[in-house]
């Protein structure tokens, strides 16, 4: 079982079929297949062997699906890095993997120039949308001049098998220094099939790619959505505008999104002037998602919604909302509240929400505990790290740090992470629940919910928020909205008000950047 199955079975049933399109671009599967054999004979030339990492920095194109079907291939690691990280971050990850070829787009030139002054192990780049190859220490072309350079039969190797490394995703460093995440062929493949049965993917579906392709909320759908033969279509940098064009356009039926995201396109000025008829589902995942923004979503698209919960650590899914048979005879309002949750296990995952002596909690959707998995999707650990893997992986189960409770039909909702739970006079406070009743009110746009130091209470609740507009609401009025629908001890004790608030690479709120602005008094 390996990532070559999906691209082999789209070339044998569908050559002809359009499969990527990026603005006037526009490729059947055949001739991306002839594409990724030229790039994987142009990484072959620069020493690219089976087990070597490649590095990609690169917005969301046609470039980066080649590279991952081009790697496997060759039996190398792609390695995607974040294309918002600093150059130190970016040296940093280069350095710690040993990448010795890189695919670095031209519109990030000064920052990968900096990072390779400070990483000795990269010998090649390779660059993307330019005919002109800067001027490096290392050898470098154009991405294009490389392939047209590459003609004939595709590199023999051994195909890859289930346990060999095919992916390293560096984690955003929420939570410390970034860990590299191993991801294996039998990992990755196992969570494209298990997507495709759970999703219903077939060969009628376009997906849009918006989510960033070095993160795992987008880029499975590159091999799901392949091996059933369905459209690709990528937006290079999300705005929101051009997503919605982009979804009438090219009739896309499907795709996942950050909340962020689909919280700028429901309040997007232009959201009424485009036709989604096309579309069938969207999912959204990377982070929790307010109940009051999901009944905005399905009635703005009139489209079916699922909420996804996984990890890097997890390729990614490890929960959807998907009702099950007897559920959805519901009221649609019942419908919506199930559909609003973090959702029941993806095939092939085990899971369970257990106390802090690893016996399960009961599923009465009132008690909480964390959230542990296992099963074919689960990384084998983080790279060079052992120490790391062993805290995370224990006795088979990942220990996800995310906190939940879960019901009688094995439905689970996450309430917090482990570090962003509120202890506030000796009370438990999950920063998400207090965030969703904030999303209900309408002069909020975006928020977040943090700890902040307190002499009495130790921790106190504090919401930094954008406003919908530029006249935003009374801090009191905000906190006694908040009081009115929970206990008054989970609202907020004061509120600040922001143009934007810090966000990860992948666009999920950056909490940890505010917890060290309030924390340090700031």
């Amino acid at each position: 079982m390996n990532i070559l199955l999906s691209l082999n079975r789209a070339l044998t049933i569908f050559p002809e079929r359009e499969a990527l399109v990026e603005g006037d671009r526009r490729f059947t599967y055949r001739q991306f297949g002839e594409r990724v054999t030229r790039l994987a004979r142009t990484l072959e030339m620069r020493g690219v062997a089976s087990g070597r990492l490649v590095s990609i920095i690169a917005p969301k194109g046609h470039e980066f699906m080649e590279a991952y079907y081009a790697c496997a291939l060759l039996g190398a690691v792609l390695n995607p890095i974040n294309f918002r990280l600093s150059p130190a971050e970016i040296a940093h990850i280069l350095q710690d993997c040993r990448s010795t070829v890189l695919l670095a787009h031209i519109d990030f030139l000064q920052a990968v120039k900096v990072a390779l002054e400070n990483c000795q192990t990269v010998r090649q780049v390779i660059w993307l949308r330019t005919d002109k190859s800067p001027a490096l220490d290392q050898d470098s072309c154009g991405f294009e001049e490389a392939l047209a350079e590459c003609n004939g039969a595709a590199p023999v190797h051994p195909q890859p098998t289930a346990d060999a490394l095919a992916h390293l995703y560096y984690t955003s460093g929420t939570t410390g220094k970034p860990k590299g995440v191993m991801l294996t062929h039998g990992n990755v493949t196992f969570h494209a099939l298990a997507a495709i049965a759970e999703l219903s993917l077939t060969d009628s579906d376009t997906w849009v790619h918006v989510a960033p392709m070095f993160h795992l909320a987008d880029a499975w759908a590159t091999f799901a959505v392949t091996a059933v033969g369905g459209k690709h279509v990528f937006v290079p940098y999300f705005q929101s505008s051009q997503v919605l064009e982009t979804i009438e356009r090219e009739r896309i039926t499907i795709t996942n999104l950050i909340p962020t995201m689909l919280n700028a396109m429901i309040n997007d000025p232009s959201v009424k002037e485009h036709d989604y008829t096309s579309l069938r589902v969207l999912l959204s995942g990377g982070a929790p998602i307010a109940p009051d923004m999901v009944r905005r979503i399905i009635s703005t698209f009139g489209c079916d919604y699922v909420q996804t919960y996984g990890m890097t650590e997890t390729s990614p899914y490890l929960t959807v909302s998907l009702l099950k048979a007897h559920l959805r005879g519901l009221p649609m309002d019942k419908q919506l509240e199930i559909k609003s949750r973090t959702g029941r296990p993806l095939l092939g995952v085990e899971l369970k929400v257990v106390r802090a002596d690893g016996t399960e909690v009961a599923k009465d959707n009132q008690e909480v505990g964390e959230i542990i998995v296992r099963g074919p999707t689960v990384t084998p650990g983080y790279w060079n790290q052992p120490e790391a893997t062993a805290e995370s992986i224990q006795d088979g189960w990942l220990h996800t740090g995310d906190l939940a409770v879960i019901d009688d039909e094995g439905y689970v909702n996450i309430v917090d992470r482990k570090k962003d739970m509120i202890l506030t006079g000796g009370e438990n406070v999950y920063s998400t629940e207090v965030e969703h009743v904030l999303y209900e009110h309408p002069g909020v746009l975006e928020c977040a919910v943090i700890a902040v130091p307190d002499p009495t209470w130790g921790e106190a609740v504090k919401a930094v928020v954008v406003p919908r507009t530029a006249d935003p609401p009374a801090e009191a009025e905000l906190i006694a909205f908040v009081k009115e629908r929970i206990a008054h001890y989970k609202a907020p004790r004061s509120i600040d008000f922001v143009s934007e608030l810090p966000k990860t690479g992948s666009g999920k709120i950056y909490k940890r950047a505010l917890k060290d602005r309030y924390g340090s008094g700031s």
